[in-house]
């Protein structure tokens, strides 16, 4: 696991099986760590087996109805 910075994380997840469980996790766990919802929270397959987990800005933040 890589810490880009505070707002930022990058993994690799080798067992295929744990990957829906090590995401949901991390991604808990960064909206605690940034105070903010798990709705702000992207995921984005960077690369075979990498995954970057990162707090969305204000600009990003999906528009409510």
């Amino acid at each position: 696991m890589t810490f880009e910075n505070t707002d930022s994380i990058t993994l690799k997840i080798w067992d295929r099986s744990a990957i829906e469980h090590t995401l949901e996790s991390i991604v808990h766990d960064l909206s605690v760590k940034a105070n903010t919802t798990k709705c702000r929270i992207a995921v984005q397959c960077s690369g075979p087996n990498t995954f970057t987990v990162s707090v969305r800005g204000q600009e990003r933040q999906l528009a409510t109805v």
